[in-house]
């Protein structure tokens, strides 16, 4: 299987640069599935979010499709399905929602922070300033 980068996974997805566009489609036509990694996945989310604007919404739909696409395999795909329902389920960005699924597929829990969002979550834990 051929890895990719974020900027293969972005032509392939939004077809905004016609010559790279037609070279992603040819070189993901031209041998096999196409791994992607979970930094690929997660600079993906974040270009589609902040440069091409899309919604919340519309990333879950391109999560779903790649989690689907028989033609691209994600990086610990039942992992990533776990961040997938959490970040639909939550106001907690995709990255902290693949994080705290790592974080419990690996036994490392509480997962400490300070992102509110994330603090909603089961799993996570804020930590207290010690009293003086």
């Amino acid at each position: 299987m051929r890895a990719i980068d974020t900027s293969l996974l972005v032509r392939l997805l939004e077809q905004d640069d016609t010559a790279q566009a037609a070279a992603a489609n040819a070189y993901q036509q031209s041998g096999g599935p196409l791994w992607v990694s979970h930094i690929v996945l997660v600079e993906t989310v974040w270009v589609l979010m902040s440069t091409f604007r899309r919604s919340k919404r519309e990333i879950l739909g391109v999560l779903d499709a790649l989690l689907s696409n028989a033609d691209i395999h994600l990086q610990e795909e039942a992992l990533v399905s776990l961040a997938i329902s959490a970040y639909r389920a939550s106001r907690a960005d995709f990255s902290d929602c693949l994080l705290l699924a790592t974080a419990r597929a690996n036994g490392h829990l509480p997962l400490a922070t300070f992102d509110k969002n994330l603090l909603k979550l089961p799993d996570t834990t804020q930590p207290k300033a010690p009293f003086h």
